[in-house]
Parts: structure tokens; C-alpha cells; sequence
């Protein structure tokens, strides 16, 4: 029996059987395009026999893309009626059992899954796009991949290059685990209810090989972060909280190879790497 999926009119239906109205401070906007999810598993080439986590699957509609894809499904959500409420939805359309787990939970508490995901995907909230990629990058270092979907001037923050006047510390650390691309747009008209901003597919891949030791990430990310809360500074004065005094980040700057007058926008994750080693 082949995987189904939801049209618009059942994910209204649903809502309101869970008597759901979808809420701003979750960022709920839920997807009623069938073309829409299933242009995103293909984006993150979504292959037979994966295992993809999925953060935030609300009502299930990319849910069932992925699975229609032949992989089997992670997915962890916040609310708990919906949480309950997908894997009946999933049964209704046709998805094999054993092939869908739901995790309850606050996906920034996650720390452990039951199998390995080597693919992410998820269409997360503005407010917690950035620090959910991040903790999942660094606590499942089997994600090889993924596509999120995400507001416009998040996904163009993630994929920023240095020098951009977006370019910011959530560039930096994105770029720490590998290389960051726009794969997209996505029109208003694809949600429910229609959001007030434009969204974007971002899509990444991971590094083949680790940039470098967990100490040096948080070092790197302590001085990320400090470069960019006063990124109008010259980075002798920005990180001068890190480091003591600007005198002395002065010299760790100049023996990291970077000239302590440039600002933090100039450089890019290999020379923050540098200036953390060289402390």
C-alpha cells in the first residue's frame, strides 16, 4: 500500500479535531502543498532506507513525504496532541509499521535517538531555527546532510559569506560543521495559516572530517559570539572581554595570522579557528 498524503482540507480537519489553533509562539504555520514537501525531500535527496529526523513534524504533511520517499522517520514534537496524534495519521496513510517513531519532547533537550539519523529535515519557527541546527549538528554527528526550511532572513543568515552585511555569528557557527546554501523559495501561499514573512530552503552538508576538537569549538564559538556583539569594533577591542585586555588580544590575533584591526565580518570559520588555537 502505497504512502499517502495529506491535502489541505484534512489538515483542517485534524486541526480541529484536536481542537488546534495554531499558535505564533510555536510557529506553527503548517504546510497544505503536497508539491511543497515533496520538493523539500528531494532537495535533501532523500533516499530508500534512510533514517531522517525530522524536527517539528506539527500535522504530519512532510512527515509523510519523507516516508512516501521510502525512509523511515524520527520525529520529534513539542506539543503533545500532535505528538500522539501523528502516528495514527501516519497508519491512515499507508505507512509501514516500524517506520515512524515519535519523540515527545523539546527537540533543544534531545540528546539521545533510538537509530542513527543520517539526513535532517524540518521546517522550524523563526525563534529557534538557529540554536535547534546547532545542537543537532553537534549531538548527532551522524547527520551527514539535511534541508530546513526556515524564514527568509534566517535561511540567509545561515548561508551568509563573510564580508555580507548579514554575515553574523549564526553564519560562523553553521560553517563550523560544513558548507551552507539557499536551495529556494517558498511562496506564503503554501501554509496554514498564511505567514506574515518569507520563508527559504536552506540546505547543508557535513564536513567529512571535523574542523577540530570539541575544546577548540567552544573556544572558537566564545570568540565567535564576542566578535559580533560589538561587530562595529575592531576585533582587538570586541574580543578584548575574552582575552583580557586589547593588548592582549592583540597579540593572539597577530600570532593567528589576522591583522587586530580587522572586524569580526572579514573573517571566516577557519580564522576564528586560528585565533582560538593561538590563545
Amino acid at each position: 500500500m502505497p504512502v499517502t498524503l495529506l491535502g489541505a482540507a484534512e489538515i483542517r480537519v485534524l486541526a480541529s479535531e484536536l481542537d488546534l489553533t495554531p499558535t505564533k509562539k510555536l510557529g506553527q504555520n503548517f504546510v497544505v502543498d503536497a508539491n511543497s514537501v515533496r520538493r523539500i525531500v528531494s532537495v535533501a535527496r532523500v533516499a530508500p532506507g534512510e533514517r531522517v529526523v525530522e524536527i517539528g513534524p506539527g500535522l504530519g504533511s512532510l512527515t509523510l513525504a519523507i516516508l512516501e520517499a521510502g525512509a523511515s522517520v524520527t520525529a520529534v514534537e513539542i506539543d503533545h496532541r500532535l505528538a500522539a496524534r501523528l502516528p495514527r495519521t501516519a497508519e491512515a496513510h499507508g505507512v509501514s509499521e516500524g517506520m515512524l517513531e515519535v519523540v515527545d519532547a523539546d527537540a533543544l533537550r534531545v540528546t539521545a535517538l533510538t537509530g542513527e539519523p543520517t539526513v535532517l529535515v524540518a521546517n522550524l519557527p523563526y525563534n529557534i531555527s538557529v540554536p535547534v541546527l546547532l545542537h543537532f549538528l553537534e549531538t548527532f554527528p551522524g547527520i551527514q546532510r539535511g534541508v530546513v526550511m526556515v524564514q527568509a532572513e534566517v535561511g540567509e543568515r545561515l548561508a551568509a559569506s563573510p564580508g555580507s552585511k548579514i554575515y553574523g555569528a549564526p553564519s560562523v557557527k553553521a560553517a563550523w560543521y560544513g558548507p551552507w546554501r539557499l536551495a529556494g523559495t517558498v511562496s506564503r501561499q503554501v501554509f496554514w495559516p498564511v505567514p506574515n514573512v518569507d520563508s527559504v530552503l536552506v540546505a547543508f552538508s557535513r564536513d567529512a572530517e571535523l574542523r577540530g576538537t570539541e575544546a577548540e569549538r567552544l573556544r572558537t564559538f566564545q570568540i565567535v559570539d564576542a566578535a559580533f556583539q560589538q561587530r562595529r569594533k575592531m576585533l582587538r577591542q570586541a574580543v578584548s572581554g575574552v582575552f583580557g585586555s586589547s593588548a592582549a588580544a592583540s597579540a593572539v590575533l597577530e600570532r593567528a595570522g589576522v591583522a587586530p584591526t580587522a572586524r569580526g565580518e572579514e573573517l571566516g570559520v577557519e580564522d576564528f579557528l586560528r585565533i582560538a588555537r593561538a590563545s
